[in-house]
């Protein structure tokens, strides 16, 4: 019998073999192991993710070697790994049709569940290939199961994008769009905010979502492609779902509030110049305009942006602060330089609090006295 090292070094050896796909080679060594498969060589497992050789088998798209280790040496097709993935999982998570249609014929069970609940058909469906997920539908699957996060298929599929996939989960259950997340997000948001257009364009064709459904943040799908940059995303949801552009969210930001945040200056120049949306709304929690939420967040092209875009350099919000103090407690010194290039002067907010002495790293600080030194 092989010593414990010695063991270690054949099993290095017969993951890397099934890896690489060498089917002789692999036969060869494992005919010079001193075991049978009644002796649990079929449950050795590599590396921290406790794979066997069967997940690497199917992670690769070996479908001979995959034949070979079930029917040569009986092992288990669903031995989970520490994530509780079985093979049928890896091969469906890599669109290998032959190794899904294999385990599928041998008995594996087409919704088995991995870590949070991810089917086979869920993992299909992080990949643009139809033919593996009809295989899986074909053999069973359900496609309104749902993950720990309340995601099913049809809901990853959005994400993804590929209008083909969602046709035809539409066309073999009718109801699967009618779904949101636990944050109540809905695939219509999902397919906005990853900017697919095309998808986008298949659900408000065949689905029947309210316009600007809103998710637990009160974000809406308008919400989700201006945030993302995704502008003709954006105005396929204003002509064809009747969007509105002045949505807000729970703090009551709206998408111009949000474009900021994300530094989408093309999002807000379509919102300011071809919607005619105000350059200086504000967030009513708040009372941040667009030109505080960028200063917040560093994006300091986004600030000049603002300001070409006749943004007020001096507006306050609600607790008297300026663009600068923001920029100042963020050490953002580039919005910090903008600002003040820009002539915005600085002054004590409602507490007394100037925006320099929020400003904690010595460059930011240099900045408030070479912009003194000029005066």
């Amino acid at each position: 019998m092989a010593q414990p090292g010695e063991e270690a070094d054949i099993v290095k050896r017969l993951f890397r073999l099934v890896q690489e796909g060498h089917l002789n080679l692999l036969r060869e060594e494992l005919q010079t192991v001193q075991d049978t498969p009644d002796q649990g060589m079929g449950t050795w497992c590599h590396g921290r993710t406790g794979d066997t050789l069967l997940h690497y088998a199917a992670r690769h798209g070996h479908r001979d070697i995959l034949a070979y280790l079930v029917e040569v040496w009986q092992m288990d097709i669903e031995a989970p790994n520490r994530d509780y993935k079985r093979p049928l999982h890896e091969a469906a998570s890599m669109g290998h049709r032959s190794c899904v249609l294999f385990l599928l014929e041998r008995g594996a069970a087409v919704d088995s569940l991995k870590k949070a609940d991810w089917t086979p058909l869920m993992m299909a469906c992080t990949r643009k290939d139809l033919e593996v997920i009809r295989e899986l539908v074909e053999h069973g699957a359900n496609p309104l199961l749902k993950n720990k996060d309340g995601w099913n298929s049809f809901h990853i599929a959005s994400r993804e994008g590929d209008p083909r996939i969602l046709e035809y989960l539409l066309t073999i259950s009718p109801s699967v769009w009618q779904t949101e997340s636990k944050i109540q997000r809905t695939p219509l948001h999902t397919a906005a905010m990853h900017g697919c257009l095309e998808a986008v364009e298949v659900l408000l064709k065949r689905c029947r979502y309210e316009p600007d459904s809103k998710d637990k943040c009160g974000v809406t799908p308008f919400m989700d492609a201006i945030q993302g940059g995704h502008v003709t995303t954006a105005q396929i949801l204003l002509e064809k779902h009747k969007a509105c552009c002045t949505a807000k969210d729970l703090l009551g930001a709206q998408p111009l509030h949000r474009a900021a945040v994300t530094g989408q200056d093309a999002a807000i120049r379509f919102l300011v110049s071809d919607l005619g949306i105000g350059i200086d709304e504000r967030a009513t929690s708040t009372q941040h305009t667009a030109l505080h939420y960028a200063a917040k967040e560093g994006q300091a092209s986004t600030v000049q942006t603002l300001l070409s875009l006749g943004a007020e350099l001096r507006s306050k919000d609600g607790k008297n602060r300026s663009a600068l103090h923001l920029a100042c407690a963020g050490q953002h010194m580039a919005c910090v330089e903008t600002l003040l290039r820009a002539g915005l002067q600085d002054a004590p907010d409602s507490t007394g609090t100037w925006a320099w002495q929020l400003a904690k790293k010595p460059e930011v600080l240099q900045l408030f006295k070479e912009t003194s030194d000029m005066m």
